[in-house]
């Protein structure tokens, strides 16, 4: 009788443990799932907090760019700045007539034209030169972006590398003004006034703000919001040791990390027996993965990333938006009302000059027109007369 009693209370213990067990289980469950809720509604009532108290960018004042300075921009014969022969990637000619020291008189000394002032500007309209830099000072991407917050709507203009410009260099193509003004003794602050400069030929104005993005930060960005969706037109193939390239993407909906995005941006020529692209083809490409980017941007879970976008422009991003500037763009993203919202064109062009420089000819009214009617920050129409388009070189 002891015997049974005794299993009888080993057998009522084991309940009681066990039911103990499952309770202090559920308890802990709860205080997890509990901590989960309460620090995320920590972080949206953040979110909501900054979104909310962040204000409007300050536009940076025409008097203050040092474009519109009545003497060059100091930063480009700043001795201290990176030798030559430190910046300068193998595949740069040495030549120095690349980096011409008049190239950084343009621009330098004029005076904003009339109806051109900081008082004309359009209401919460900003616009912004985007580089996107490949291997030393080589720029593969010239983009001229205009957020209208007003309307919410964005618009991006591509531009082409090799786009003929009036400079003293000998090679005229607007994708030598960053290594140009780098080169100079002006380091990256150099090459980015450089390319204000002749940029203001082209569009007839300066942007208000620069980001020169790397090819880090662009793979980073594209990780952290999970990749991008983007459907490949062709198999894409080429090896390229020397660049260290190696490209082999796959026809059809491909989901893509950064590296294989960055590899889809930047492809043209292709292996013997497989398709490559022009150079508009190439811009094609980039657009569509600023798109698709931009698409899952605005997904509610990628703006709770903004402290990791914060970390990633700190590290990588060479700019003159301020933080506070950069939260109050992240908060315009709630009101674009999908991709709708964001356009993108090409800066017209009018031919080519073939070999063996292929620069491309830019159709002056045509841009003028486009510029109007997309990225002018001012209440007063551009015209040809602010551009300095030529077609001899």
């Amino acid at each position: 009788m002891q015997f049974s009693s005794n299993k009888q209370l080993n057998r009522l213990n084991r309940k009681i443990n066990k039911r103990t067990r499952r309770t202090k289980k559920h308890i802990f469950l709860k205080a997890f799932f509990l901590s989960i809720v309460l620090c995320s509604a920590v972080v949206l009532v953040g979110v909501f907090f900054v979104f909310n108290n962040v204000r409007p960018p300050t536009v940076p004042q025409i008097s203050q760019n040092p474009v519109f300075a009545n003497e060059p921009d100091p930063t480009l014969v700043d001795p201290s700045a990176p030798q030559l022969d430190e910046l300068r990637p193998a595949f740069v000619p040495p030549d120095e007539d690349d980096a011409h020291p008049e190239d950084a008189l343009i621009g330098a000394g004029l005076i904003a034209p009339a109806g051109f002032t900081d008082d004309d500007r359009k209401d919460l309209f900003f616009t912004f030169l985007i580089l996107g830099l490949d291997e030393g000072v080589n720029v593969d991407t010239i983009m001229v972006g205009a957020y209208d917050g007003v309307a919410h709507e964005g618009t991006l203009i591509s531009i082409p590398r090799d786009s003929l410009v009036n400079v003293s260099r000998r090679i005229k193509k607007i994708n030598g003004a960053f290594p140009a003004g780098t080169l100079h003794g002006g380091g990256i602050p150099g090459g980015i006034a450089q390319m204000q400069r002749e940029i203001m030929t082209i569009i007839g104005f300066v942007p208000d703000f620069y980001v020169l993005i790397d090819l880090e930060a662009f793979v980073r960005i594209v990780d952290t919001i999970g990749g991008v969706e983007i459907d490949v037109p062709f198999h894409m193939r080429y090896d390229d040791p020397y660049q260290d390239l190696f490209i082999d993407i796959p026809e059809g909906l491909q989901h893509m990390d950064g590296e294989t995005a960055l590899q889809f941006a930047r492809f043209r020529r292709a292996n013997q027996g497989f398709r490559g692209v022009t150079d508009y083809g190439r811009i094609v490409n980039q657009q569509t993965v600023i798109r698709a980017t931009v698409d899952n941007l605005l997904q509610p879970a990628n703006l709770l990333r903004l402290p990791e976008f914060v970390d990633i422009f700190s590290q990588y991003v060479h700019t003159n938006i301020s933080l506070m500037d950069m939260l109050w763009f992240a908060s315009q993203l709630t009101e674009i009302s999908g991709l709708d919202a964001l356009s993108t064109y090409t800066i017209p062009t009018d031919g080519t000059s073939g070999p063996p420089s292929w620069y491309e000819f830019l159709d002056g009214p045509a841009i003028v027109e486009m510029v109007n009617r997309t990225i002018n920050p001012f209440n007063r129409e551009i015209t040809l007369s602010d551009l300095d388009i030529i077609r001899e070189y």
